[in-house]
Formats: structure tokens, sequence, C-alpha cells
């Protein structure tokens, strides 16, 4: 076997914002795994939040044995962006190889279309009411908040999309203050779940808070090893495959944590329909999910994933799995 990555960029449909900043371009690497005439690939993107660039996430991958499998993969790299891309990569090189399908592999049973959110990025509360408005049509809106002036934006969006079902992430962007101020007010505009209020490190304040709207572990939740730190916090947890390092801890997770009766988000980061494909594996009965990344994009992958009202579709064989 050998280990390639290449570096790509898609550039974004508009510029997307949140409350540590903005972008117009989604920079991604993608791993493929090659063995003999066969080829497995995998994406990820890099996180600043979570201390990764281009180029320490490459530098991750470089370090791994040639003939590194699923199972060394989870020793030899720590949960992150590196080791989601090549594991991955290793789940569509293994599906090729069985002349199977991943779900089967992964002893799931066949996985269907999942509604999925449709995020607003931070902006003006006009602005932010117009995107809601042009996106009315949508059962399931996500806004980017997390300033201390977020409800004139929270209103604005409720005018603009009165039906679609709302949920709020404020990116680590309130105080406690700020949350249990807002809280009565996110009820009366029917939200119906909040990610992440407080930075990951400040959450204990969080215990004994009431939660009216049931609340989100994001950048709290990683893997399987941030499970006991989450008690009494939060409601929720958000798998992203960034976080886990790829779709084996990914199912893991899920199941962990619905075991200790936690309900499941599955989300993203901004990336392509590869990034977004084992993520729909996850997302099967999830409470929430949020793969738009593909519909933030200009552009996308050759083979993409399909949406339409019927939600995110699992992936042809094609793109992966």
């Amino acid at each position: 076997m050998r280990i390639e990555v290449t570096r790509d960029v898609f550039r974004l449909a508009q510029v997307f914002t949140i409350s540590r900043g903005s972008r117009t371009e989604a920079k991604v690497l993608t791993v493929t795994v090659r063995d003999g005439d066969l080829a497995g690939w995998g994406e990820c993107v890099p996180y600043a939040r979570y201390d990764e660039t281009l180029e320490s996430v490459e530098a991750e991958i470089a370090s791994l044995p040639a003939d590194v499998t699923r199972a060394r993969l989870q020793e030899l790299l720590r949960a992150g962006a590196a080791r989601n891309a090549v594991d991955c990569a290793l789940w569509d090189l293994e599906a090729k190889r069985a002349g199977k399908r991943a779900w089967e592999l992964a002893g799931l049973t066949a996985p269907g279309p999942e509604i999925t959110a449709y995020t607003l990025s931070l902006d003006t509360p006009e602005a932010m009411m117009a995107q809601a408005a042009k996106n009315a049509f949508r059962p399931l809106l996500k806004i980017k908040l997390g300033t201390p002036d977020d409800m004139p934006r929270l209103e604005a969006v409720r005018r603009g999309a009165p039906a679609s079902k709302i949920i709020v992430d404020a990116n680590e962007g309130w105080s406690a203050e700020v949350y249990a101020d807002l809280a009565p007010h996110l009820v009366r505009l029917g939200v119906a779940l909040v990610e992440q209020p407080l930075p990951a490190g400040q959450d204990d304040a969080l215990i004994g808070m009431a939660r009216p709207v049931p609340v989100c572990a994001d950048e709290s939740c990683h893997d399987r090893a941030s499970l006991p730190a989450l008690k009494g916090k939060y409601d929720v947890v958000n798998i992203k495959l960034d976080k886990t390092g790829g779709l084996t801890e990914a199912l893991a997770l899920r199941a962990a944590a619905l075991a200790e009766g936690y309900d499941v988000m599955v989300g993203c980061m901004v990336g392509s329909s590869l990034a977004m494909a084992p993520a729909v594996l996850v997302a099967q009965g999830a409470l929430v999910t949020d793969l738009d990344g593909p519909l933030l994009l200009a552009e996308d992958r050759a083979q993409p994933l399909r949406f339409d009202s019927a939600g995110v579709h699992p992936s042809e064989p094609a793109l992966w799995g």
C-alpha cells in the first residue's frame, strides 16, 4: 500500500462567517490509500480551533507506515483531522476489496436519506433575515450566533422563516450570564437545540443551570474519552468525524453516547461531499443531522452527494464506501 495526500480548495457559494471569523473557501486534505489497482479515499478539514494546520496534519499522515490498518491507526494517531482522512480512506479501500458497501462492513442496516440542517452564517439582522427568507422552504435552519448582541439576529431569522425548525450554534461565544438571559427567548422563538453556548473549558457553569432547550456539546466532545466530563452539562453530543478521527471512532462514540442517555447530532466542518459521505452512516436516526457542507460550496467533487426534499442521501460507490 501507499498513502498519498493532496491539498484541495473549494470555493464557497458566499462568505461564511462564525463568531471566530470569516472564510471564502474550504481548504481540505484528500488522502488516497492505494493497494494495487484499488484506491480508497477520504477527506479532512484541519481546524485551527484544535491547533491543526494543513502542514501539521500532512506531517501526521506522513508519519504513518504504508501498511497501516484501521485498528493500528487508532493507536498511532490522536483523534483529529489526520486520522479521519486516513480512517475513511481505509474504510473505502476495504469496501472495494470486499466488493461490499462500507455500511455492510460496519454491520449497519442500509442507510437512507436524512433531513439536514442548512446553516445561515453570522451577519447583520437584516442580512440574516434575507438569508432565512431565501431558505424558508428548508425544514431545518441552523443559525450561527455567539456575540453579546444576538437577540435581534434570532428575531430576524424567525421573521424570515416562520415555519422552519431552528437550531442555534453559539460556537463558544456566550458567557453563562448571556446564555441564562437568552434561554427564555430561545423557548419563545421555538429554538429546538443550542450548540456549545459556553467555551469548552468553562462549561462547568452549565451544571445545575436550567436547560429549557436541549444543549449540545460540540467543542466539548471529541471522542468517547470526552463523555465523562459532559455529565450534568449537556443533553446531546455533536459527532464530527474530523473530531473523532474517522468513522471507526464516530460509530463507537455514537453507540457509547446513546447508551449513556445522550441524544446524537452529527455535524461537519465546511468540506466537500467526500467528507460528508461516511458521516451519513453515523447520522442514521440521529436527533439532528447537520451535513450541509456541500450546500455551502460553489463547487464539489465529481460525484457529489444528492440533496433533495428528503435530505442528504447516502453516497454512491463512485464517491465513497
